[in-house]
């Protein structure tokens, strides 16, 4: 009887099985990707929004303090009005800021920076564009 040996079966998956899991994973993937990305323009969305609140309120501040607008959002930094300018959730960048002058009927001087937006090409979730928030 020593002579009887057993075939030898080799653990692990078939190519089949394999397959299926494979499938299956990227189904799953598929699902949740799309929600994924839209969480992270969400972020994005809501990020740009705060940092305009913030800039907008140190440029508000700084006209009520100074009696005009600043010459541009670097002299918000060197005054204190913001530690530094924020980064631009939607282009990555620092300078991608636009600086809006104010309009000829303001009573302040008619020169700086009366508003900021986003320098983002695109439009949001809402349709709107980013260079309008």
């Amino acid at each position: 009887m020593s002579g009887h040996h057993r075939p030898l079966r080799h653990r692990g998956f078939t190519l089949i099985e394999l397959i299926v899991v494979m499938a299956i994973v990227a189904l799953l993937t598929s699902i949740a990707a799309p929600r994924y990305l839209r969480s992270v323009d969400q972020a994005r969305e809501a990020s740009m929004r705060s940092s305009l609140a913030v800039m907008r309120q140190a440029i508000d501040q700084f006209a009520a303090d100074r009696g005009r607008y600043p010459h541009d959002l670097q002299e918000l930094v060197a005054e204190r009005y913001l530690r530094a300018l924020p980064e631009d959730p939607l282009t990555g960048r620092r300078e991608s800021w636009v600086a809006l002058s104010p309009p000829p009927d303001d009573g302040l001087a008619a020169a700086g920076v009366w508003d900021v937006r986003s320098g983002a090409a695109g439009r949001s979730r809402s349709g709107d564009l980013y260079a309008d928030w």
